[in-house]
């Protein structure tokens, strides 16, 4: 049974871009069209599931509304909580320390901001949180609205990929990663497949 998971980060939020981690800023107008252009008119989703945050949620319950389909919020698809750096841009990081966001891409485990919440934390709620999804929505085809930092760890968590490499993945406002599970013994064999510009990209076999 093959179950399609498109996992869409937000667009851009008032404010532009800044590490705004779980402020839970509104999306702009630019971040509204470039959402609603992502989807265009596909209407081939089961379900929508959200991150609770307003630049997530706002375009979910649109998205929701108009397709007759299910909307679900799962709080552990937040963002990741950034620490001091959070409502600060990458110029107002750089500006004290030039270096200090090569040295978190490098190595996000140990190079964190203050007070930041552990990437294996993180990491944690987002893969307990994919493993729902796959549980509750076996066989679907369905839309996760979510975060730049999420998608990365549910890329880490299907993919088996080291933590440490993590946020050498660019993540673009509004893009689609599209995950395809079906089952492999007792476990789950995911892959990523690339959307060849188009959302509704036949699925094709796997290989």
């Amino acid at each position: 049974m093959t179950t399609v998971l498109d996992f869409m980060r937000h667009g851009e939020p008032v404010g532009g871009r800044k590490y705004r981690g779980q402020i839970d800023d509104p999306l702009s107008e630019k971040g509204w069209h470039q959402m609603r252009a992502t989807v265009g008119d596909f209407a081939g989703w089961d379900a929508v599931i959200s991150s609770p945050l307003t630049r997530c949620h706002a375009f979910a319950e649109e998205l929701a509304g108009r397709l007759h389909k299910p909307l679900h919020l799962d709080p552990r698809l937040k963002e990741v909580g950034f620490g001091e750096w959070e409502g600060k841009t990458p110029a107002e990081l750089k500006a004290s320390d030039p270096d200090t966001l090569t040295r978190f891409k490098l190595d996000p485990v140990g190079s964190r901001p203050a007070g930041a919440e552990p990437l294996e934390d993180f990491h944690r709620r987002v893969g307990e949180a994919l493993d729902s999804v796959l549980a509750h929505h076996a066989g679907q085809h369905v839309l996760v609205v979510c975060h730049a930092g999420v998608i990365r760890m549910v890329l880490a968590h299907a993919l088996s990929m080291p933590l440490a490499n993590a946020y050498r993945i660019h993540v673009a406002s509004a893009a689609l990663t599209r995950l395809v599970a079906q089952p492999a013994g007792q476990g789950v064999l995911w892959q990523l497949r690339f959307l060849d510009g188009r959302v509704d990209a036949p699925l094709g076999n796997a290989e």
